[in-house]
């Protein structure tokens, strides 16, 4: 038994181990680059490439450390600010995948246009160490700390590419929103803790428990949509999507990928973790919430992706549409629907790396180019990356048998059995219009004349990405097992507590 003085450290360990990585990875970029002048880009350029190889050795060994985590089961630290469970070791296993990948897939991208610092990577772990504080969050103040956390450093990424308008614009616009967002969910918490006295999600749930049958007041209400208002905006559900297309058109590629999966798992796991848990008994009042921003985020992520000939942006509003499919599980509430949920994050992780993989590879003459007609005659001229391009096209719209039909098929399933069958309905109807943006790009590779065709160097590391993901996309329905298992033993733990 541990001195009341000593905390537990060991549910944090893989947070522990990574946080003091970063900190002597900058370090380590610092004291490279002492004395290398602003145009010695090729010195930049090795500092960073060395710095990155380490950092993705540090998430992977991170990811060697959950596994002891798993072991010990549930476990709040830190005078219950801190939790780990089956559901966080889950999320926090795709979030480092996820990063993990950026950072292989960024490196080649960051030197080709002469922003190749060792500052990125330490920025991406650093997010990696807010991510995974939330996910693990059992205080609204932990909470805040580490979407805080995750936030400062998606603010610098965003505008990394200084010399960019777009890229500088991209980080303003969405500082300055992230911002609105923040103070939204600290109004929000704020009215919690005046009308509840605590703002720990185990002392709410019970609270709320012991308040069953009388309908909560009008004061907490307003700061459960508060707090539905901040975590919206991380997720990029509608209405608070705004910010969501123009940053993922002026980031740099790499940092839109990371955009795409990374803090949109951890956000996500931070919504089951808030709705599920503290305000689990509160589901009358904030399923209708969640019902509108689903269905609103459906359909206009089929529908304003329709004209948009900028690939990047049209990924922003698949992004949305995405989102809108995933709260069809938290809508529902109950165990059937976080696994869904669960799921279908994991599949979205795999798919969106490997179609961002795949626009990493648009160049020509050693520019890079977004427009869905660059892509034209790409089955001609680059067989193998179009064919890659196409599962995940394919997957992304939900056809069968790749691994994106069946991560709507389990979402859709349990607003089924909830018995929300609009949900349901509309979710189905919004895949059959998205289907049509999607399949336009698989139409232009396959079918329209090359006008200008892509460069033939494809970086090994992307060649590698390329091939993972597509094959875990396209052997999904042969080896779910895993997956599903996992999924369910995360989702139960989430209601054990």
């Amino acid at each position: 038994m541990l001195p009341a003085s000593i905390p537990n450290l060991a549910p944090a360990i893989p947070e522990l181990f990574l946080v003091t990585v970063a900190m002597a990875l900058l370090m380590l970029g610092v004291f490279q680059n002492v004395g290398v002048k602003s145009k010695e880009v090729e010195t930049e350029a090795k500092n960073s490439r060395m710095v990155t190889n380490l950092g993705i050795l540090t998430l992977l060994l991170t990811l060697v450390l959950l596994w002891p985590v798993v072991s010990g089961g549930r476990m709040i630290v830190f005078n219950e600010l801190f939790i780990t469970d089956p559901f966080a070791v889950f999320f926090k296993f795709f979030v480092l995948i996820a990063s993990a990948l950026t950072l292989v897939i960024a490196q080649r991208y960051l030197e080709s246009h002469g922003i190749a610092r060792y500052e990125f990577c330490v920025l991406v772990l650093f997010a990696s160490i807010g991510m995974m504080m939330m996910i693990s969050a059992n205080d609204l103040i932990s909470l805040y700390l580490g979407l805080e956390m995750l936030s400062l450093s998606l603010y610098v990424l965003a505008a990394f590419q200084r010399e960019d308008t777009r890229s500088t614009e991209a980080g303003l616009k969405y500082f300055v929103l992230g911002a609105l967002a923040s103070g939204m969910l600290l109004y929000g918490s704020s009215l919690v803790y005046g009308f509840t006295g605590t703002t720990n999600f185990t002392q709410l749930a019970i609270f709320f428990a012991e308040q069953q049958g009388q309908a909560p007041g009008v004061g907490l209400i307003f700061g459960l949509v508060f707090i539905i208002a901040g975590l919206a905006f991380k997720v990029s559900a509608v209405p608070f999507h705004m910010w969501t297309p123009d940053v993922y058109e002026g980031a740099p590629t790499p940092v839109t990928a990371f955009f795409a999966v990374g803090p949109k798992l951890a956000a996500i796991a931070l919504f089951l973790r808030v709705m599920i848990g503290p305000f689990g008994d509160l589901l009358a009042q904030w399923q209708q919430i969640i019902v509108f921003i689903s269905l609103a985020s459906m359909v206009l992520g089929a529908f304003a992706a329709i004209n948009q000939r900028n690939i990047k942006r049209l990924m922003a509003y698949s992004s949305i549409g995405h989102v809108g499919y995933a709260l069809i599980g938290i809508a529902v509430g109950n165990e059937v629907g976080v696994r869904g949920v669960l799921i279908y994050m994991a599949i979205y992780l795999v798919m969106s790396i490997g179609t961002f993989a795949c626009i990493l590879c648009m160049r020509q003459s050693h520019r890079m180019v977004e427009d869905i007609d660059d892509l034209a005659g790409l089955s001609k001229t680059h067989p193998m990356l179009a064919f890659a391009f196409a599962i995940f096209m394919f997957s992304m719209a939900g056809i069968p048998p790749l691994a994106g039909f069946f991560g709507k098929l389990y979402i859709f399933l349990a607003a089924i059995e909830a018995e929300l069958y609009l949900l349901a309905v509309i979710g189905v109807l919004s895949s059959v219009v998205a289907a049509f943006y999607y399949l336009r790009i698989i139409k232009v590779m396959y079918f329209d004349d090359v006008v200008e065709p892509l460069d033939q160097s494809i970086g090994p590391e992307i060649r590698w990405v390329l091939a993972g993901t597509s094959i875990a996309v396209l052997l999904f329905f042969a080896f779910p097992g895993p997956l599903l298992n996992s999924a369910q033993m995360a989702a139960k733990a989430l209601f054990a507590g």
